[in-house]
């Protein structure tokens, strides 16, 4: 079984059995390809025949081009394909098992202050269009710690006006179901009513999802980036904020506000605990800076 062959039936294995979502599977292949290319241009054969110390040499090279964590979500990649090659008997080994990958230094994920989240939303402009449609935008981010894929996927019948409640596809194909605040609901409406039909009548292709870029087609994850950084230059700040930081900012308030970590998780949509976690050492870092600015000893003994 040559190269061709062999991602063709992962990709099957990963489309059909795994069920992954489009971008997930692309994400697999790539990182593939890049073995291949590897074992290419070093003339060192096909996939199943990689040994340990090829392994091991490709790991080595991936330190000219990627930082950590990169190399460890590629080598990840590949060793979940051998295993999968170990399983249909393609191969009689995993090259990739006992590999050093390089440690990756855990950063805390950025937010904002509760203040600058809401002096940001109250100045987004709403005179347009598609200022009205950029208000939702962040407030759904915001309110309701959106990933931007969750966001840009929720369908105008998700949304339940009456529950204040929308339906999110999540990673994976998990659904939940998050709460939504009146605000967002009323900036929700207004560009439902105001400004979305506007956008839709330039697209003969009518669609159904909920927010729509200014041709009148679906929303994309790259455009909610390049919404962001134009309204950051048009109210001329300095913060150096990612669509994710939102989704990081609802995580944290909520946690200062004194909210279980478990509802937290539910919310976020995290499978595990641990990875809600980050978050518990944001806002004790949090409480840690409150108390030095606030406590009258502490200020005296400086």
């Amino acid at each position: 079984m040559n190269n061709k062959d062999i991602i063709a039936k992962y990709r099957d294995y990963l489309e059909i059995e795994k069920q992954y979502s489009n971008n997930t599977v692309i994400a697999y292949v790539n990182d593939i390809n890049s073995l291949i290319s590897f074992l290419t241009n070093e003339d060192l054969g096909d996939l199943n025949y990689i040994t340990n110390r090829i392994a091991k040499f490709y790991v080595a090279s991936l330190h000219h081009n990627y930082d950590p964590k990169s190399i460890r979500r590629k080598i990840s990649s590949v060793k979940n394909l051998f295993d999968y090659l170990l399983d249909e008997e393609i191969v009689d080994d995993n090259p990739f098992k006992n590999v050093v990958l390089p440690k990756v230094q855990k950063k805390l994920p950025k937010f904002i202050y509760e203040d600058e989240m809401v002096n940001f939303l109250e100045n987004i402009e709403e005179t347009t269009d598609l200022g009205k449609r950029n208000r939702v935008i962040f407030e759904l981010l915001y309110g309701c710690g959106l990933r931007v894929s969750e966001l840009i996927n929720i369908k105008i019948k998700d949304i339940d006006f009456i529950l204040k409640e929308i339906l999110i596809h999540g990673k994976g194909s998990v659904e939940r179901i998050v709460p939504v605040h009146d605000e967002a609901i009323k900036t929700v409406k207004n560009y439902l009513l105001e400004a979305r039909p506007n956008l839709s009548i330039k697209n003969e292709n009518q669609s159904d999802y909920l927010l729509l870029n200014f041709k009148g087609g679906n929303l994309s994850t790259r455009g909610v980036r390049t919404i962001l950084n134009r309204v950051l230059e048009k109210q001329a700040s300095t913060m150096k904020l990612s669509p994710h930081s939102f989704r990081h900012s609802f995580a944290t308030h909520l946690l200062n506000r004194g909210v279980d970590l478990r509802i937290v998780q539910e919310l976020l949509g995290h499978v595990s605990l641990s990875t809600t976690q980050i978050y518990t050492k944001i806002s004790k870092e949090k409480l840690q800076e409150e108390y030095k600015k606030s406590h009258p000893r502490y200020k005296r003994t400086k």
